[in-house]
């Protein structure tokens, strides 16, 4: 716009709201407080508008073929095959992608993707996060290996290497704030970030380490060759540790996709409870009672 259009745009507001928008004693013009207030409604408003405009869109979009969901990968592997044979029956088709949780979120806020399922807590603004499921992490040892006696994990430690998630997991801090919350210090030496290669050297008998039933089965080819405890079975000071939980969220645009979102979270839940009945229970060995998903009932 011309600086005359500009001046007559300004000049029109100032006699709709009958109020100086701009201080024009001073070079340059500066905004009055009016102006700064008026300034500040207006950028609200115009995100709105936004907000608006690309909500409507996807809302048309929801009824789309395609349903784009990124996942961590021991979802993917888990419970992604119930979930895409589900929306083959409503005609829908599901584009699943797995990645670590920063990276699918980063993705999410860009729009690549419609939903994320992720174990962080990272929230950022416009995006609605629903819990789906807990589950408890569980020592996994080399099966010939007997803890005998061994009450903490820096005693374990001292006969068995610790074999970590790689630093950067979400599941590895999870671990790591546990650690630290019960005094252990272990010595760093393995770091992995595929499960197969955490668990493989378990089995060979080189360590032992923390994870969870949907890691396990996802690698459930090592189940054989492997014993898992709860944390229960270990204590210090005369205490059992206390439970430690992995949560899953489902992650999307807020007052989008239409009812996508709730169908989505029914999917997830008969996907986990399947999964449970099935395979994991039997393959594990702990009790259903031991999952927790919101909002459902026994």
């Amino acid at each position: 716009m011309t600086q005359a259009g500009v001046s007559h745009r300004v000049g029109l507001l100032e006699s709709v709201l009958d109020c100086a928008l701009l201080d024009r004693g001073r070079r340059p013009a500066r905004p009055t407080s009016a102006g700064h207030r008026l300034y500040d409604h207006a950028t609200l408003l115009l995100q709105h508008a936004d907000q608006m405009v690309v909500g409507v869109r996807n809302v048309s979009r929801s009824k789309r073929n395609t349903v784009r969901l990124g996942s961590v990968e021991s979802f993917a592997a888990t419970i992604g095959p119930v979930i895409i044979s589900a929306l083959a029956q409503r005609s829908n088709q599901l584009r699943l992608v797995s990645g670590n949780t920063s990276g699918l979120q980063s993705q999410l806020e860009a729009r690549e993707l419609d939903f994320t399922v992720t174990t962080g807590r990272h929230t950022a603004p416009g995006l609605r996060k629903e819990k789906l499921f807990s589950e408890p992490f569980l020592v996994v040892l080399p099966r010939s290996f007997e803890s005998g006696t061994l009450s903490t994990f820096t005693a374990l430690s001292r006969r068995l290497q610790f074999i970590r998630y790689n630093a950067h997991a979400v599941i590895a801090q999870e671990i790591e704030d546990y650690l630290q919350l019960h005094s252990e210090h272990i010595e760093r030496t393995y770091e992995f970030d595929a499960t197969d290669l955490l668990l493989s050297l378990v089995s060979a008998g080189h360590g032992f380490a923390l994870t969870t039933p949907l890691c396990l089965w996802q690698s459930r080819q090592y189940l054989p060759s492997v014993r898992i405890l709860p944390l229960s079975s270990f204590s210090r000071d005369g205490q059992p540790y206390e439970e430690m939980r992995r949560s899953y969220y489902l992650n999307f645009h807020d007052n989008e996709l239409g009812s996508l979102p709730s169908v989505l979270q029914e999917l997830i839940r008969i996907g986990y409870e399947k999964l449970v009945d099935t395979e994991i229970s039997k393959g594990i060995g702990f009790p259903k009672s031991s999952i927790y998903f919101p909002h459902v009932k026994s």
